[in-house]
This record gives C-alpha cells, sequence and structure tokens, in this order.
C-alpha cells in the first residue's frame, strides 16, 4: 500500500484490509480520510477488550498474560495498550513480547513460559501470520491457552480467535467503487471499521488443555472444530 500511495496523490483508490490507516500515514482520519485514499480497515482496537475477556472466560486460572506483537507497526502498539488498559479489572498482569522474526517469538514465549498461570495473546500483524505454525506450535508445548486475531489460527490447531471476517470488506468495497464513479471523493467516504466478527473454538485443543469450554461461550462461537 505504501508505494502505491507514493506513485499517486490524486488516482482515487479504495483499500482493504489496512491495519492502522492513520498511524501508517494513508488517511487524516477515518471519518474524513482527506486525500485520495479510503477504504476498509483490518482491525478495531476495541477488540482487545474482547481478546481478555475470552481468555479469561476460557481458562480463568490465568493470571498473567503475554501480548505477542510486532513493536514496529503501529497497529501493534495501539492493539497492546487496548489490552493493557482492560487487563487489570480482569485480574491479569499484562507483559509485552515485542518481536520481529521468528527466532524472537521462540525464545520471548519460551522464557515467559517458564512461570505458571500464563496465557497468550496474539495481536494481529504480517509477522504473526507468517509464523502461526510456530506460535501455534510453542503454545501447545508450554500449555499456554492462548487467543488469535485470526481463525486461520484455530483451523492450524490455536484455541481460540476473535477477528473480523476477511472477505466481507471486498464486498463493501464495490459499493465505495461506484460511489467514486458516480463522482464522489474518497476524501469524503468515511474508512470503514469491520462490521462483521467471526468466534472461532478449538474444541479438540481445549481439551488438550486441560480446559471445559462454557457453554455460553460455545454458544456464542461461529465455528466450533471438534
Amino acid at each position: 500500500m505504501g508505494p502505491l500511495h507514493q506513485a499517486t496523490r490524486t488516482v482515487p483508490i479504495v483499500f482493504m484490509l489496512i491495519p492502522d490507516p492513520v498511524g501508517a500515514g494513508f488517511v487524516e482520519n477515518l471519518a474524513r480520510p482527506g486525500g485520495n485514499l479510503t477504504g476498509f480497515a483490518v482491525f478495531e482496537y476495541g477488540f482487545g477488550t474482547k481478546y481478555v475477556e475470552l481468555l479469561k472466560e476460557i481458562a480463568p486460572r490465568v493470571t498473567r498474560v503475554a501480548v505477542l506483537r510486532d513493536s514496529a507497526t503501529t497497529s501493534g502498539t495501539g492493539q497492546f495498550a487496548a489490552i493493557q488498559a482492560v487487563a487489570p479489572s480482569f485480574g491479569l498482569e499484562v507483559i509485552p513480547l515485542n518481536v520481529r522474526d521468528g527466532g524472537e517469538i521462540e525464545r520471548a514465549v519460551t522464557s515467559f513460559a517458564r512461570s505458571s498461570n500464563g496465557g497468550l495473546i496474539v495481536t494481529g500483524s504480517g509477522l504473526a501470520a507468517v509464523n502461526r505454525e510456530l506460535i501455534v506450535a510453542l503454545a501447545a508445548r508450554y500449555k499456554l491457552p492462548a487467543v488469535y486475531y485470526q481463525r486461520f489460527f484455530v483451523t492450524d490447531g490455536g484455541l481460540i480467535s476473535y477477528g473480523p471476517n476477511t472477505i466481507d470488506p471486498y464486498r463493501r468495497a464495490a459499493s465505495y467503487v461506484d460511489r467514486i464513479l458516480k463522482g464522489e471523493k474518497p476524501a469524503d467516504l468515511p474508512v470503514q471499521e469491520p462490521t462483521k466478527v467471526v468466534l472461532a473454538i478449538n474444541f479438540k485443543t481445549a481439551k488438550a488443555l486441560g480446559l471445559t469450554v462454557p457453554p455460553s461461550l460455545l454458544a456464542r462461537a461461529d465455528e466450533v472444530i471438534e
């Protein structure tokens, strides 16, 4: 997205699945983008509250939570701040794991897992997506209940995820393209945040961790992997 933004400041661009369009400098603010770009953000920082809530609901004995984040991205910092703000009300101590590659991920999670009653929250980033098999394997190895930002972690064996439906923005983008072709300006079309969210649970992983999934949580799940 960055190179395209640098290439033109006049041709209208509708983007999808950008983590933090304001922090990245693509738009002035969400309500009034102010340039030639608008579109659909992939995260809403309020998800951080949900990550903490879900972790305590599925693993109530957890008292320490490591937040795996790519601190090089503005979205990593924003997501961590949202988690940090609500964690004390759930009785959780928050430990940031600032990582830049697979080796750092393995060392950081291994070090954190030396103490008991730990859990893991994996915030959204390209780094986490690329290393998802490693992260899921580490959570299983050290028996860390983990909450992820996208369902593909859960289909790969992760415990639970809460994140946006990544197909929906592409459908919604068609209306923005239509409006721009009819004369509206991207500067006047607000950047939209996710409206459809998917809660996925891997029941097999919960059993392996010795966790009982509350019936109320199962009832809310959009997808349960047996």
